[in-house]
């Protein structure tokens, strides 16, 4: 899915270390979206902070992630160290393939592998391993990134289980797999848009999600 993220500033990172988008955003673009944005439910009662918006080779905002708990980072990760414990949920407009305004070419359309994709993607995001040699480091992140596109092509593979969790109240299937960077989960929604969601350190079985009323209470 090819987008471009927003409003994305960047913090400085470690010495020699990779750029780490900071978490702390507008919400203008956030208000731009012809969708509704969610993130987890009143049940959760800890912090929420927004990330940023993408949008589509038109210009439109397609897709957008939100925070929750803990503000991950990876600038001061070493081994062993608590990394904190957060879950960020991704909406994507469920959108079909459709025209570019110009006329010249055609819009990729969305769906439960892009939501599944983004949030893979998110994950590795805020999951270096800051042991590894620096020479490594561009291979490392090909290689899981690629990892994260096929895992999220294949929603019928083994590597994905199936779980049940709340959408507006309403009992949902999602797309479901773990790894040694925390876990990731993917699904649709009634509303007209797919979701996704990454996280280590609070389990995704207790989750439930639900439209955001307000999108300025992240800001």
């Amino acid at each position: 899915m090819e987008t471009t993220s927003r409003a994305v500033a960047q913090t400085p990172a470690a010495e020699g270390g990779p750029q780490v988008p900071s978490v702390r955003r507008t919400v203008d673009g956030y208000l731009e979206a012809p969708f509704p944005w969610y993130g987890l439910d009143e049940a959760f009662t800890g912090p929420r902070w927004l990330m940023q918006v993408g949008t589509a080779a038109d210009g439109a905002v397609e897709h957008g992630c939100v925070g929750h708990g803990d503000e991950p980072s990876v600038r001061h990760e070493t081994a062993g160290e608590d990394r904190g414990k957060f879950a960020v949920v991704v909406t994507v407009a469920a959108n079909p393939v459709r025209r570019s305004p110009d006329g010249t070419g055609l819009l990729e359309a969305t769906s439960v592998s892009s939501a599944a994709w983004l949030a893979g993607v998110g994950l590795l995001s805020f999951t270096w391993p800051g042991q590894m040699d620096h020479s490594l480091r561009d291979e490392w992140l090909d290689q899981q990134t690629e990892t994260a596109w096929v895992l999220a092509d294949d929603l019928s593979g083994p590597d994905w289980s199936t779980l049940s969790l709340p959408v507006d109240g309403v009992p949902t299937p999602f797309h479901y797999r773990e790894s040694e960077f925390g876990w990731v989960l993917a699904g649709s929604t009634a509303g007209g848009v797919h979701l996704g969601a990454y996280g280590r350190g609070m389990s995704a079985y207790g989750l439930g999600f639900s439209a955001i009323k307000d999108i300025a209470e992240y800001a």
